[in-house]
């Protein structure tokens, strides 16, 4: 085992906590990991943010609070209701940046669901069959088919899902990823409940809700 070590200057943390939002000490503990390589600490912080999101899943968020954002001169608004599991986090910083992030990526990038299991069944349907049609005109075999389909339900997901989405400030990570980095500096389960999205000419708003269901509080 290496006993090499890295001398870790605090414009690197700083650096690295401008693009993560990580606190300071997760920040150098990540770059001493990496040895110094920025974008390898990203990398462990994101996986370290993904595994305690998983491990939080099951905690109750009964806090959180609503932002809007207006965007294109007013021509596009988004109302957003991000869930935590207390007040306090609910007012920090981090929450609320969180929270504005979503607000205006939802009104970038229009999804239509929050997550893939919000997609419903008119819907999946719809565009499956759309797809096996299109897969089926190229004469391969069903099982290739089946095969094509299901990569264009991927993208079907990445397209209309707000967790599946490539986030619009780094495209490197998904709005799904991009939470779990938050959960993961603040310690608690946060999830997207609600949005709505209204936009000037269009003839009916964008709703969706989370069909995700909240565990029972012991």
């Amino acid at each position: 085992m290496s006993t090499t070590s890295v001398n870790i200057n605090a414009a690197q943390v700083k650096e690295l906590r401008d693009k993560t939002n990580a606190p300071m000490m997760a920040c150098k503990q990540a770059l001493t990991e990496a040895n110094g390589n920025v974008e390898e600490a990203i990398v462990i912080l994101r996986k370290k943010g993904v595994a305690t999101a998983a491990k939080k899943a099951t905690r109750v968020t009964s806090e959180g609070s609503v932002a809007s954002y207006i965007h294109a001169g007013g021509k596009i608004g988004v109302l957003v209701e991000v869930n935590c599991e207390s007040d306090f986090v609910a007012r920090t910083d981090d929450f609320k940046n969180l929270v504005h992030d979503i607000a205006m990526h939802i009104a970038a990038s229009d999804p239509r669901f929050i997550r893939k299991e919000d997609v419903t069944p008119d819907a999946y349907e719809k565009e499956k069959d759309i797809y096996r049609a299109q897969a089926g005109e190229t004469g391969k075999p069903p099982a290739v088919i089946e095969k094509i389909v299901e990569g264009k339900m991927a993208k079907f997901y990445e397209e209309v899902c707000l967790y599946e989405q490539p986030f619009i400030k780094d495209q490197t990570m998904t709005v799904s990823q991009l939470i779990a980095v938050v959960i993961g500096n603040l310690g608690e389960n946060i999830s997207v409940k609600r949005f709505a999205r209204f936009k000037v000419g269009d003839v009916g708003e964008t709703v969706a809700v989370s069909k995700a269901q909240e565990p029972s509080a012991e």
